[in-house]
C-alpha cells in the first residue's frame, strides 16, 4: 500500500511584481499622495478617493465619473470603465 502524505496547504505569496513601490507622477499624487507605493495601495486609494467623492456612476456601477483631479488622470475623459481607469492608471507611474 502506497504510503499518502498529508499536504498541508500553503498560504498564498503575493505577486512580488504587485508589491514593488511604484512613483505616481504630478497628476495622480494629487490623488494617491507623492511617495512611493505598491500597486495594490495605489489601487485601493484610488478607490477609497472615488468612493469619499462619489464618483462612481449611480446606474451603471462599472463607469467611473471624473472630477477635476481624475480627468487629468484619464487624459481628459468625464467617464472611464474601471477597466479602462487601470489602464490610464499605470501610464502615469514609474517604476522606483
Amino acid at each position: 500500500m502506497p504510503k499518502t502524505t498529508a499536504k498541508t496547504p500553503s498560504k498564498r505569496k503575493p505577486n512580488a511584481a504587485f508589491m514593488k513601490p511604484v512613483q505616481p507622477d504630478d497628476k495622480l499624487s494629487a490623488i494617491v499622495g507623492s511617495k512611493p507605493l505598491p500597486r495594490s495601495e495605489l489601487t485601493k486609494k484610488l478607490w477609497d478617493y472615488i468612493k469619499k467623492n462619489g464618483l462612481q456612476d449611480k446606474k451603471k456601477r462599472t463607469l467611473i465619473n471624473a472630477d477635476d483631479s481624475l480627468k487629468a488622470v484619464f487624459n481628459g475623459k468625464s467617464q472611464v470603465s474601471m477597466f479602462e481607469m487601470t489602464k490610464l492608471v499605470s501610464g502615469h507611474i514609474q517604476a522606483s
